[in-house]
């Protein structure tokens, strides 16, 4: 490691991703990297292979995404009689019965938020490659929702889970988590994974270079 001075550029300046410390690397350019002092993790200059492990991951996350949607998350046996439900089905079914607070809650964050998520990852990733200039601070702003957002798409598996837990009356009533539910749970890990692989000092990588 070399110490931090005076002298030391500032491109050879990073902080650590588990605890933030900035320390002087060594070597020059996206392979530049050291030890952290204080927490003994690797620190580079940028993510490796931060647009690789993304895609792989976002494309991981979307094969999920249809089976999640497709398979019932949810299996409801009541006096002898079996019932499976998806997510759609279970917004469905809130809406019919006058919940439709709860039928947006669930239909936004389990549907269209783990969606959004996906595209807003993808057109990151193919901004990046394309070498874009277009808007940088939107774009990290863009980032920044993506990573904050992420663990709201839980709420379903939430759900699940307390009414597993709950609800268990023996011939009467009981709930199963339906391997939709597995699926999702998936869906929503990898896509928090793609959007912590992701580096977004990518985007103003881009720029700086087209201006020189």
């Amino acid at each position: 490691m070399i110490p931090i001075s005076a002298h030391s550029g500032v491109e050879n300046l990073a902080s650590c991703h588990d605890c933030g410390f900035v320390v002087a690397l060594e070597g020059a350019g996206h392979h530049a990297q050291a030890l952290c002092p204080r927490c003994r993790a690797a620190v580079h200059q940028r993510k490796p292979d931060s647009i690789n492990r993304t895609w792989a991951l976002v494309i991981t996350a979307a094969m999920l995404y249809v089976p999640a949607n497709i398979f019932p998350v949810m299996r409801v046996i009541s006096m002898g009689k079996a019932q499976e439900d998806t997510i759609i089905s279970g917004a469905v079914y809130l809406l019919v019965h006058g919940m439709w607070p709860l039928a947006l809650i669930v239909f936004f964050a389990s549907v269209v938020v783990p969606l959004l998520k996906l595209i807003a990852l993808s057109f990151l990733l193919i901004s990046v490659q394309r070498g874009s200039n277009w808007r940088p601070v939107e774009r990290t702003k863009l980032y920044h929702v993506v990573e904050a957002v992420g663990r709201w798409s839980m709420t379903d598996i939430y759900v699940v889970t307390i009414l597993v837990a709950l609800v268990s009356l023996g011939n009467l009533a009981t709930i199963e988590a339906g391997i939709g539910a597995v699926y999702f749970a998936g869906v929503v890990v990898v896509t928090m994974l793609a959007a912590e692989s992701f580096d977004p000092r990518l985007i103003w990588d881009r720029v700086r270079e087209s201006n020189g």
